[in-house]
């Protein structure tokens, strides 16, 4: 049997709120996120996850109203913390973080740290969740170092290729625990 995880990586946010907790979706997220209602039509769900991040959890919650569902808050599948203060740049120190894993400011996460909570994260959805078909709702760094766990080749121009689409469906297939497929 295969277990299905569905990583949504959440709609468009608004960036002019820079409290990455509360940061909320534009009038343009909150419609994408109503139309995951569509494409997920034919799609049988079990259950829900969502990192507590207001963005992630109000892209997938009307999904998950819509087939009674409740959504599972767990932490280690927020957004990784670059610093203390807004990042200006993030550009710059997104490469850097992509080109030394280890790599991170002052009071921030390196993309290592991120990775290795997010693979704990996916290992106990998948232990949670055998068989099933899940929803989780994420970011697009986090999402991008898992793929990273399972295709190298997934590095800074990758991620820099999909930092502007919102939201972004990235579907993993797992038989037991052993990964399948990754399609973006």
């Amino acid at each position: 049997m295969t277990t299905t995880l569905y990583f949504i990586r959440h709609a468009e946010p608004n960036y002019g709120n820079h409290d990455d907790l509360s940061r909320e979706l534009t009038e343009n997220g909150r419609v994408a996120s109503q139309a995951l209602i569509e494409v997920f039509s034919s799609i049988p769900i079990d259950a829900f996850y969502s990192s507590p991040y207001k963005r992630s959890i109000d892209t997938i919650l009307p999904l998950a109203n819509s087939r009674a569902k409740k959504i599972v808050m767990m932490n280690d599948l927020r957004e990784r913390k670059l610093s203390a203060e807004w990042i200006e740049d993030f550009d710059a120190v997104a490469k850097k973080q992509w080109e030394d894993f280890n790599f991170k400011l002052p009071n921030g996460e390196s993309l290592k740290e991120v990775q290795e909570r997010n693979i704990k994260v996916l290992h106990h959805i998948i232990s949670e969740s055998e068989n099933q078909t899940v929803v989780i709702g994420t970011h697009g760094t986090a999402l991008s170092t898992l793929i990273n766990a399972y295709e190298s080749g997934f590095g800074f121009e990758e991620f820099n290729a999909i930092k502007s689409i919102f939201p972004w469906i990235v579907t993993f297939e797992f038989h037991d625990k052993a990964l399948k497929k990754i399609s973006y």
